[in-house]
């Protein structure tokens, strides 16, 4: 019972607190843009953001816009905690100098994310999948309907398995280990720019975290879009309708059936939440940071 007040109390505790503290920010504030993302990745047709959003809030109500939340925000809590924690940790393990007080190099912030984006696949993909079948229900797109996180998960692995639950690891791990360096060596370089000298002093203002943040969500979203198309299809799939049988099948499939222009399907929106998500995420997690080092 020792470990957790001595854990909280270290800095390597901090960083994990803050973490959590960032994942939350990040789920609440971007979850509707995120129900919409995924509704327009897995149509078959080319209906608007805006289109999408005026027929379920027209049948279903607002609320169906943060159908399956509860899953997420369970569990990102303590997966964007533990990315922070590895992010600083092996930022400063990649980094040449020794100093405690100088900030990582840009070569550390680039290893640490890409590593720390590898390392939390693990846990977002069966998460992601729960979360992509509750987003999907009623809208003729999912054969789950009208049941809730736990009873998707069930019943996903009554039915197809351990294997079942980890559909879409591979191209999980894919999209995020590279996003995940971009990530970060983003958001360094882009509040470094914005406010000179604030990695070591970390006097940065709100606006520079919220800017620097939502770039750096942009920026990385951009880069993995289409393999996060490819990604939410293979997961929409069930062992009974399975269209794709693989990554590959799934781009060849989608882009003979549909243009290239199906991989950059939902951009917009996915654009607009990585601004806003990724600025509540940053200026939480710096803000729980001092908070708790000022103490």
């Amino acid at each position: 019972m020792e470990f957790w007040p001595e854990f909280l109390a270290s800095s390597t505790g901090k960083e994990f607190v803050a973490g959590g503290f960032g994942g939350t920010a990040g789920i609440i504030s971007g979850y509707p843009l995120d129900t919409l993302r995924v509704m327009q990745q897995n149509s078959f047709n080319t209906a608007s953001a805006f289109s999408i959003l005026r027929n379920v809030v027209a049948n279903e109500g607002p609320t169906a816009l943060y159908r399956g939340m509860a899953a997420p925000l369970a569990s990102v809590t303590f997966q964007n905690a533990m990315v922070f924690q590895i992010y600083a940790i092996l930022s400063r393990a990649f980094s040449s100098s020794d100093l405690v007080n100088d900030p990582p190099s840009y070569k550390g912030v680039a290893l640490g994310g890409f590593c720390s984006g590898a390392i939390q696949s693990m846990i977002l993909s069966p998460v992601e999948l729960v979360k992509i079948r509750l987003q999907l229900q009623n809208t003729g797109q999912s054969i789950e309907t009208r049941k809730g996180p736990m009873k998707v998960a069930k019943n996903i692995w009554k039915i197809e398995g351990l294997r079942g639950m980890y559909r879409g690891l591979g191209i999980t791990m894919l999209r995020d280990a590279p996003a995940h360096g971009l990530y970060f060596w983003t958001y360094e370089y882009a509040r470094e720019k914005l406010h000179p000298g604030c990695r070591r002093s970390c006097e940065e203002s709100l606006n520079t975290m919220l800017v620097s943040g939502g770039l750096a969500g942009v920026v990385s979203w951009v880069l993995s879009y289409p393999l996060d198309v490819i990604k939410t299809r293979l997961q929409a799939q069930t062992l009974f309708s399975q269209k794709y049988r693989g990554i590959l099948d799934c781009l060849r499939k989608s882009v003979r059936e549909e243009g290239y222009e199906v991989l950059w399907r939902g951009l917009g929106t996915a654009v607009a939440r990585a601004f806003v998500v990724n600025g509540a995420i940053f200026s939480a997690y710096e803000i729980t940071l001092r908070c708790l080092f000022d103490k």
